[in-house]
């Protein structure tokens, strides 16, 4: 692409990363973030299509026929569930996925009922006052030791039921993204909104310079990747490419500035024709990239597997600093992530 098309492309991506950011949606409460993928598909003249699962499927015509071809996004989050209303009117929660418990202490929420309203609310600590509690400091930050105290006039659990608050409402905290002038991208969430932003670029270069991928390829936006059966119901294809956060800390390589091609996760290795493919692609095109071995991590990759799926597949991703609590990216990766992909789909 020339460089006024690769700086429209850089705001369309901008411009997403907010989009898709901004829609709550943890694991089970995905429709939001779901439609707001369908309308950016649809607009861009791609056919989108809903699975029974609530995954998007977006079908993209290859230049020729052969291979079946996947690439995979999830667009679901971490969040927390209303498990039980205190005799003073706190909601206790239960994880929805994996949140680092403790970076949520002090975090503004959202509770959705299942009649449709929506109240507002911050999660804390039941020692919450260092005025009060001698243990302010440092009582456990889990679901045992934290509530959410709701900004209405509650006294008791009748109160908050009279609100139409209830076991199994929803609580979403927000993401409190900011992309700064230096090219950094703050927010919570990354995993795996980035590298689903990265696929609707994809889209939009391919609608903007008339490329397509070698072959027929089905991107899909999956919406239980946070509880493990993301991948589970995937199209058939014949080889998968996951797009999901690169990790990066101790005994990794990758940087936040970098694409990352994982040979190995906590559920194996992936497939290694596929991942000596695209080190090579990397390297041949002077794409930033890092190999890395992930400790704890697991992907649509697993899911699809562990369903019988018989595809070759990978995965690769933006390095995103502080996965499951407050993460950053800079756009240099989500860059990397898309140029890889590109070259993975031959695209032409």
């Amino acid at each position: 692409m020339d460089k006024n098309l690769k700086q429209e492309q850089d705001a369309f991506l901008r411009d997403t990363l907010y989009k898709l950011l901004g829609q709550d949606s943890p694991t089970g409460f995905t429709d939001r973030a779901v439609e707001a993928a369908a309308g950016i598909a649809k607009e861009l003249g791609f056919e989108a299509r809903h699975t029974n699962k609530g995954n998007l499927v977006v079908a993209v015509p290859g230049r020729e026929p052969g291979r079946r071809v996947g690439l995979c996004a999830h667009v679901d989050t971490l969040g927390l569930m209303v498990r039980s209303i205190t005799a003073d009117g706190m909601l206790m929660v239960t994880r929805v996925g994996g949140p680092l418990m403790p970076t949520l202490d002090g975090e503004y929420c959202r509770i959705y009922t299942r009649d449709g309203r929506v109240y507002t609310g911050t999660v804390l600590s039941l020692s919450p006052s260092v005025h009060v509690q001698d243990d302010a400091a440092t009582r456990a930050r889990d679901e045992k030791n934290m509530a959410v105290r709701i900004d209405e006039k509650v006294h008791s659990k009748a109160d908050v039921q009279a609100l139409g608050i209830a076991a199994g409402d929803y609580v979403c905290y927000d993401p409190k993204t900011v992309i700064t002038e230096s090219g950094f991208v703050k927010s919570r969430f990354l995993d795996d909104k980035a590298s689903a932003s990265c696929l609707l670029a994809l889209l939009w270069r391919m609608k903007h310079t008339g490329e397509r991928p070698r072959f027929d390829t089905w991107m899909t936006f999956t919406v239980h990747e946070e509880v493990g059966h993301g991948g589970a119901t995937l199209p058939p294809v014949d080889e998968l490419l996951a797009v999901d956060m690169g990790c990066i800390g101790e005994d990794l390589s990758c940087t936040e500035y970098q694409v990352s091609i994982c040979a190995k996760d906590s559920h194996g290795p992936y497939d290694y024709e596929m991942v000596s493919r695209l080190v090579k692609m990397a390297a041949a095109n002077g794409v930033d990239c890092a190999v890395d071995i992930y400790p704890h991590y697991g992907s649509d990759v697993g899911a699809a597997w562990g369903a019988g799926m018989d595809a070759r597949a990978a995965l690769v991703g933006p390095g995103v600093h502080a996965s499951h609590g407050m993460e950053r990216t800079h756009l240099d990766a989500l860059h990397a992530t898309m140029e890889l992909a590109g070259l993975y789909l031959e695209l032409a």
